[in-house]
């Protein structure tokens, strides 16, 4: 069984809105919508955990009736930062699913994922315990110095990939992962299980998968989104 947990917990600041990003309309529907059925699209079987704060789970819910959303979903209670969200997620699943071979962590705000995407992640996970989309960096890439902020080198773009989402893991190694504890530079789930002692398996992203943040990413999805109908 495969299992994707969906994290949105992002409020509307960077996007100028009172409503929290991941409820903006998108193309007639809100984004986390669009997001969780592009999973949908990709496997009619696949089990969807949708985790929140506790202040927008009856707005959701409003909103599923409001736009007719029955896409079947569990939804699961987030915590204080995205690990902690990602971990309630984890703890849900170990309680109430059985069976369960591969798990995928996805930003609610990224409804632009192409379903061979999802399809790579899953098919190179199994094989190699993770997946993780990435896509090659095509500006200039300088780093700013440590020790002296106001000096920067330049660093060969052709070492530095760009991370999306899901990030896909077998059941053991983000299970196992997420015992360690919470730790201020985990910027990612990879980062997590990375800590734990295992290799990321890198896999092809696609260039459209952007996370939704500001409302020139708004105007991109809605681009991308029409020329899908």
């Amino acid at each position: 069984m495969r299992i994707a947990i969906v994290v949105a917990g992002g409020s509307g600041l960077r996007m100028g809105s009172d409503i929290p990003k991941q409820f903006l309309p998108v193309v007639g529907e809100p984004i986390l919508m669009h997001t969780l059925k592009r999973f949908n699209e990709y496997d009619k079987d696949m089990n969807l955990v949708l985790v929140l704060p506790s202040i927008q789970i009856e707005y959701w819910k409003a909103l599923c009736d409001k736009y007719s959303f029955d896409l079947p979903h569990e939804i699961v209670v987030g915590g204080e930062t995205r690990y902690h969200s990602v971990r309630n997620g984890l703890e849900y699943i170990k309680k109430n699913k059985r069976d369960i071979s591969l798990i995928a962590i996805h930003d609610g705000v990224r409804p632009l994922v192409s379903v061979d995407t999802l399809s790579r992640c899953f098919v190179e996970a199994a094989k190699y315990g993770s997946a993780i989309p990435v896509m090659p960096a095509i500006e200039s890439i300088r780093m700013i110095d440590e020790t002296d902020g106001e000096r920067s080198y330049a660093v060969d773009r052709r070492r530095v990939m760009l991370v999306q989402t899901p990030q896909v893991f077998t059941y053991e190694v983000v299970m196992k992962s997420y015992d360690l504890g919470y730790r201020e530079t985990f910027t990612d789930d990879a980062s997590v299980c990375e800590a734990a002692g295992y290799t990321m398996h890198l896999s092809q992203g696609n260039k459209e998968n952007v996370k939704i943040t500001t409302p020139d990413d708004m105007i991109y999805a809605e681009m991308i989104m029409n020329k899908r109908v």
